[in-house]
């Protein structure tokens, strides 16, 4: 499985012990690019345990598409 995933910000985002929330516990972060709470997971991997090997999906307005093709511009 694929997915797409679109990045507004140019810079790192920098984690240190502020980050961590002491009701919360350890802080996760997010390796699926759909969280809300971005560079934080918020759980909403949960989202992609059914995808199939063979499709690339895009996520986005709390939906889920399958994308038919995908088509890279040349570098």
């Amino acid at each position: 499985m694929a997915r797409e995933v679109r990045h507004t910000e140019r810079s790192p985002r920098i984690i240190d012990e502020d980050d961590i929330d002491e009701e919360k516990g350890d802080i996760a972060i997010c390796l699926c690019g759909l969280s809300a709470e971005y560079p934080f997971c918020d759980g909403s991997h949960r989202a992609t345990y059914d995808e199939e090997s063979d499709t690339v999906y895009r996520y986005g307005n709390g939906e889920r598409r399958e994308i038919e093709e995908l088509v890279f511009a040349d570098e």
